[in-house]
């Protein structure tokens, strides 16, 4: 246990956060893969995925997807205040009101399953509605380990201790995985009934229990309490998120309740989409922000406020090089990608057709994904929650009416644009309200516009645009190669992978050629990494 307890500086806490998403997300598409294998884009498929809607919507308004970023200033400043032991009294009070609020919020909605369920997916028939109130109430008590396990992850990263916040959601997928084989082979008159008790065993393991061990093997000393001074500060703090909720948490849900009126496995063919387009989000996007919070947070603690915006404009310009010609990359990709990793079984060579269109349609958002995973964490990092939740609130009631109009007028694929837009409109909109809180704050007031920009500043998109601009041409490259090789490759798998192989092949030599000829500097990751892997292997690694 010792080496899951290990503190950690940003870059290895970038390193181990991506790397635990990545296998998670590659977990992700495993599991995706059994269930498009067995289920395809069908009825059964649609349930499974709707059945997360009500669930994953009691756990935004808990704010359980931001407990643990909220935890973190907080569990900082009742150390300073009180140390170690009114950290961990602190936390004591949080865990206690999280797992009662939770667990009356999540026995009312498995007694109001059969009303909520119409809700989750108008589109449903009766007989499918029925069949997904019986999935949601397996699911439904899952919320109960999340949130309180939200806070204890907290503990972990305000320790700066990555590896466990890194694995559970690894415990979480192999979970699924399990519980869902088994039945198909054990019980398979039961269809995906599987994969639901193995969510709420993956929610209890990796979700509650993982991290838990982990915070009392580093010295937590759990005490039941429900007083704490500040439980009023992180109510002030988590109401906003409660009572928020913005386009980049909910458009997941938006796609399923919404993916219902597309038609049978309108539902089905948005989630694979959406799973790909994940990858980059959370390898990229995702861990770079969880990685810079803690430090984001330490430095708006001690006031250094030009570091901090020094610190947010790196990450965000870093994590950009990385995200957009992955994006580009991906979207002239997507057809092979899909007919890749799930056309077989019952996933046809139409669906991953239709499922690519979705995906390359969905990868827009990446870029603004990334912006926005900064941008957020900078106003979490100033204890400030309520703009966010505010003009990601503002955002979603403004798109709700374009999920409508386009799930009707151009079905999963208007859905997929819908959700796009929104969450770009929300990135934008947040960069803009940074820079003019950021302009407020006393260390920055007599800075000009320019020296207060986000998004617009030389560190982002100084790197931003030399990586599109190198990006285009080598997406070009890449679908060139693609109509190229389509003619003579076979339709199965070993044809899609050749052509995914040789479109990531031509997209990363033209994109080095370019990036070597007009922006050097893009490739200096690559090439610090080489430096690193070269002293390694010659001797000079452990000096």
């Amino acid at each position: 246990m010792a080496f899951l307890t290990r503190t950690h500086g940003v870059g290895f806490a970038a390193l181990a956060l991506g790397l635990g998403v990545f296998l998670s997300r590659i977990l992700g598409l495993v599991r995706d893969k059994i269930i498009s294998y067995h289920f395809g884009a069908g009825a059964e498929a649609d349930i499974y995925f709707a059945a997360f809607v009500v669930p994953d919507f009691l756990n935004y308004l808990m704010a359980g997807g931001y407990f643990s970023i909220t935890l973190v200033p907080l569990l900082s400043l009742s150390f300073a205040d009180k140390g170690e032991a009114g950290t961990q009294s602190f936390l004591s009070a949080a865990v206690c009101w999280a797992a009662l609020c939770i667990g009356l919020l999540t026995g009312a909605a498995w007694a109001a399953a059969p009303l909520l369920a119409p809700l989750a997916a108008p589109g449903f028939s009766p007989e499918e509605t029925r069949r997904l109130t019986h999935f949601l109430r397996i699911i439904l008590p899952a919320q109960a380990c999340f949130l309180p396990g939200a806070c204890f992850t907290a503990l972990l990263y305000y320790r700066r201790q990555f590896i466990v916040p890194a694995l559970s959601p690894l415990l979480y997928n192999i979970c699924i995985i399990f519980g869902g084989l088994a039945f198909r082979y054990a019980l398979p008159e039961r269809g995906m009934e599987g994969f639901c008790w193995g969510a709420l065993a993956g929610a209890f393991l990796g979700g509650l229990l993982f991290p838990l061990l982990a915070a009392r093997a580093g010295g937590l000393v759990f005490k039941p309490r429900l007083r704490h001074p500040r439980m009023k500060e992180l109510l002030f703090l988590a109401l906003p998120l409660m009572l928020g909720q913005s386009i980049a948490a909910l458009d997941e849900q938006f796609l399923r309740i919404f993916g219902s009126l597309a038609g049978e496995g309108g539902v089905s063919l948005l989630n694979y989409a959406r799973r790909i387009m994940m990858v980059p989000v959370g390898v990229v996007a995702q861990a770079g922000g969880l990685a810079a919070y803690p430090f984001l947070a330490a430095l708006a603690a001690n006031g250094d406020m030009e570091k901090f915006l020094r610190t947010a404009r790196s990450a965000a310009g870093n994590i950009l090089i990385l995200a957009l010609p992955l994006t580009v990359w991906m979207q002239t990709a997507a057809w092979p990608i899909m007919r890749l990793i799930f056309q077989q079984g019952g996933f046809s060579a139409a669906h991953a057709a239709e499922s690519g269109l979705l995906l390359c349609v969905m990868l827009f958002a990446v870029p603004a994904t990334a912006m926005q995973q900064i941008a957020g964490r900078a106003f979490y990092a100033q204890r400030d929650t309520l703009t966010p939740a505010l003009i990601g609130t503002l955002v979603t009631l403004a798109v709700l009416p374009l999920y409508f109009f386009c799930a009707h007028k151009a079905g999963a694929a208007g859905v997929a644009g819908a959700g796009a837009f929104g969450v770009i409109l929300y990135a934008v909109l947040l960069c803009r309200r940074l820079r003019t809180k950021l302009r407020q704050t006393a260390a920055l007031r007599n800075s000009s516009p320019q020296e207060i920009a986000f998004f617009g500043s030389g560190e982002v998109a100084g790197k931003a645009l030399p990586a599109l601009a190198c990006s285009l041409p080598a997406g070009a490259c890449s679908l060139g190669a693609l109509l190229v090789l389509n003619p003579v490759c076979s339709p199965d798998a070993l044809g899609a992978a050749v052509l995914t192989a040789a479109s990531g092949a031509a997209f990363a030599l033209a994109y080095l050629l370019c990036a070597k000829r007009f922006a050097p500097f893009l490739l200096e990751p690559l090439t610090a990494l080489l430096r690193a892997v070269r002293r390694r292997f010659s001797g000079q690694g452990g000096t």
